[in-house]
């Protein structure tokens, strides 16, 4: 299992997901280019201590992603068609977030083995793409047996 980030705008959600990836032993992808100066420093202070033992791969481009990855790629959206409690998931899946932003552009979408959301409130538009990250992998962990001893 695997968080995949698609061009992030926000530092601080970027260390939030990296620290949630540290914590449940889930590596993370950064999909460039990002919305803010990408730093050490600056991944240091949004994630704290745990973007040092998080495991963290970037990719120049979407391009560089698809050659290296492995598994299905499972977009988290708002217009997915499988809500969040009918999803199955794969040991080897990689939820791919949007930017928070822009979301993902069609390409992304497209190129999707799986597009799910999480069903909300009625009235209600989007979760913070950390916030989304969280409950998405933690239903995905469940769903293989996935956690960390």
């Amino acid at each position: 299992m695997r968080i995949a980030l698609f061009q992030p705008d926000i530092a601080g959600n970027v260390g939030t997901i990296l620290r949630l990836g540290a914590c449940l032993a889930t590596p993370v992808d950064i999909i460039e280019p990002c919305g803010f100066a990408f730093s050490d420093r600056a991944l240091r202070r949004a994630g704290l201590d745990y973007a040092a033992v998080a495991e963290l791969v970037r990719h120049a481009d979407w391009e560089a992603f698809l050659r290296a990855r492995a598994g299905r790629i499972i977009l988290l959206t708002s217009h997915g068609a499988t809500p969040l409690p009918q999803a199955r998931f794969r040991a080897d899946d990689i939820l791919l977030l949007g930017s928070e932003s822009r979301g993902a552009p069609p390409e992304v979408h497209a190129a999707a083995d799986g597009r799910v959301r999480i069903p909300l409130a009625p009235g209600r538009r989007s979760l913070n793409v950390a916030v989304a990250a969280g409950i998405a992998l933690s239903h995905a962990l469940t769903d293989v047996g996935g956690w960390p001893a």
